[in-house]
């Protein structure tokens, strides 16, 4: 499978205070205040936030349980209650949640007003305990292999953000900024529930600095300005492009760049380029590899696999992996291992695959890889490094008659077939279940688990087995579940593996 990698420089942007910011005398130290922003507007809350830090007051910039008195000019007391309840706060009965005649009145009178009936916002919301989300948080690992994340994300206006910002990190080859946004976004596609204010946040494991901020830019303004500017960013939107092509990585698409290039038809028309055969082929089928691929296209093309596999043998596994796997309807490209229960034959096998592809005339391209697998390069210590198995990476001529409800194709394209992404690989018998873990994905999925087993464990995970350091042993395993097991976690279902 080919990863693209991408992200950018960024001009890192102030970030607000997590807690307060005293730049006057505090006089009134029991106190401590949040001015809700809605109703209220950015501009007219930072103007009482400093009015009322000038006069003594503790003013939180963040919602948390430490207030003692929110403030609001929403007087809909059911949509504020409601809000500070998705809020996951502890102590939010413990809190005086005010009209914001209150703080006119404490602003009048130099310190903390006598809280009168007519300055409260009762709440109005009958009493639930789904009300309450700081349960789940308090159980929520650092690790994905803990966590249950399936395709429904309920905080998909963060992640998506968190997504360009890892994206333009790699393209600037800052590994570890990149690594901390996907994290972020692993964490919060796990959550069953959308994250509305910031004091939801606690006790949430992989949020930085960095990335709270950004997320309260989104909570406060509906979207992130340094999201949008890399988006608007000409270097971005570039590289974005020129990496969506089979065969260009970032370092690539870089160098395209600097020489001035910005397009296809820049690149395309360059002399002093001169393109490999994948590329040459991500070029000459863009239009479709580009375009998702559906389910119903990615079984056909497993019924293709069966068909070669059982002409030589019928004690072949022909297995679907990838985000199919995990439940997603649609996908960038295809992965299946396709091996044999007789070690050491699973190689013919792939090759008898291919052989059978050609002699169909479906093979639009063809990259084979020999296994290089040796049990003395074992345990692998570069996690990130493609697996030594036998694999091939194809694009395959897909007919419209060989797919249920049809292909996925652009209106007006009557060619009736499609060119689609297509990986294999074929691991011996003995390594099926690391293989299968490993290509299942996802990405964040399997770093979590691997970065488990080292940090939590002493063994080193990867496609092909599972060392225990401290025995010094290898764990054998012909099942997923028996790797969970292994390694003292409960078993999670693919279609949970979403992270």
């Amino acid at each position: 499978m080919f990863h693209a990698t991408i992200e950018p420089c960024v001009r890192k942007r102030s970030k607000p205070a997590s807690v307060t910011v005293n730049r006057h005398e505090v006089k009134f130290q029991e106190v401590r205040l949040y001015l809700v922003e809605r109703k209220m507007g950015a501009s007219r809350r930072g103007f009482l936030t400093q009015l009322a830090r000038s006069k003594g007051f503790i003013v939180d910039d963040i919602l948390s349980d430490d207030i003692t008195h929110v403030v609001s000019e929403d007087s809909r007391a059911s949509s504020l209650w409601e809000w500070l309840k998705g809020c996951g706060l502890k102590s939010l009965s413990k809190m005086q949640v005010l009209h914001i005649s209150w703080f006119t009145d404490s602003m009048r009178a130099g310190r903390p007003a006598a809280v009168e009936d007519r300055h409260l916002i009762q709440d109005t919301l009958p009493a639930s305990p789904e009300s309450s989300i700081l349960a789940p948080v308090a159980a929520i690992s650092q690790y994905a292999c803990q966590r249950r994340t399936s395709t429904d994300n309920k905080n998909k206006i963060f992640t998506d953000a968190f997504e360009v910002l890892a994206e333009n990190y790699e393209f600037s080859e800052m590994k570890s900024s990149s690594v901390s946004f996907r994290r972020a976004a692993s964490v919060l596609k796990s959550l069953s529930w959308a994250v509305k204010c910031m004091g939801a946040t606690q006790g949430l494991p992989c949020l930085g600095e960095h990335t709270k901020t950004v997320m309260e830019e989104i909570i406060q303004s509906g979207h992130s300005f340094q999201v949008e500017k890399i988006l608007s960013s000409e270097r971005y939107q570039t590289l974005k492009l020129f990496t969506s092509v089979f065969g260009v990585g970032p370092k690539t698409a870089e160098r395209w760049y600097r020489m001035g290039l910005r397009s296809f038809s820049d690149v395309l028309a360059e002399p002093d380029i001169q393109l490999n055969r994948m590329q040459q082929s991500g070029f000459l089928h863009y239009g479709d590899i580009s375009r998702a691929v559906t389910k119903a296209e990615a079984q056909a093309l497993g019924n293709i696999i069966d068909e070669a596999v059982h002409m030589i043998t019928s004690d072949c596994i022909v297995a679907l992996t990838g985000g199919f796997r995990r439940g997603k309807e649609i996908g960038h490209d295809v992965d299946y291992i396709v091996t044999t229960a007789e070690v050491g034959k699973e190689e013919c096998v792939l090759l008898h695959v291919i052989n059978c592809f050609k002699k169909q005339g479906i093979v639009l391209y063809c990259d084979y890889q020999p296994s290089t697998f040796h049990i003395s390069k074992l345990p692998c210590q570069k996690y990130d490094a493609m697996d030594y198995f036998a694999k091939c990476f194809l694009i395959l001529r897909l007919e419209a008659s060989q797919v249920d409800g049809g292909l996925n194709c652009t209106e007006g394209d009557n060619r009736g077939w499609r060119a689609v992404r297509l990986d294999l690989v074929s691991p011996p018998m003995d390594r099926y279940a690391f293989a299968l873990l490993g290509w299942t994905g996802s990405t964040q999925f399997d770093r979590d688990m691997r970065r488990f087993a080292r940090m939590e464990k002493r063994m080193i995970l990867d496609n092909h087995t599972l060392y225990d350091k401290t025995k010094r042993e290898f764990l054998a395993a012909s099942t997923e579940e028996d790797i969970f097991a292994h390694l003292g976690l409960e078993y999670i279902e693919p279609w949970q593996r979403n992270a």
